[in-house]
């Protein structure tokens, strides 16, 4: 299964910054979305040059792809699926994504509009709900 879309939408999703910012919870993020991490403080010192914010985004990306792989690839049964859970655990981590419980079971039974309730009766929805609008619309898409 090949992501090159997922990362296109992913990135798109995030958009980009070369320089550290606040995200909506007031974490410090740079790049695509990488939340700067306290053994990573280099990041908030010198000129990030966008080459090696792009490898970053390959080794979040990677790491959410084998946290997909090992913990939720057994729930989805086609590509949407797989490709909505690995953007989910790219924004979320595995542990935020783990806390939709019912997302997750309505996943394995195979009830799209559930999995889509689930994602708007969140709290994920209401700090970027024009994100998660996104998601669903592209979930559904070609129902």
């Amino acid at each position: 299964m090949g992501f090159h879309n997922l990362k296109k939408k992913i990135k798109s999703n995030e958009g980009f910054s070369s320089k550290p910012y606040k995200d909506q919870l007031g974490h410090l993020t740079i790049g695509y979305g990488h939340l700067i991490l306290s053994n990573e403080k280099t990041l908030l010192k010198k000129k990030i040059y966008k080459k090696e914010l792009e490898e970053i985004f390959e080794k979040d990306f990677k790491k959410a792809l084998n946290n997909f792989n090992s913990k939720l690839k057994f729930l989805t049964s086609n590509k949407k699926e797989a490709e909505l859970l690995i953007e989910m655990i790219f924004q979320l981590g595995i542990k935020g994504c783990l806390k939709f419980n019912n997302l997750l079971k309505n996943m394995r039974k195979g009830n799209k509009h559930l999995v889509c309730f689930e994602m708007m009766d969140s709290l994920w929805y209401k700090q970027t709900p024009h994100r998660v609008k996104n998601l669903i619309k592209n979930f559904l898409n070609n129902e």
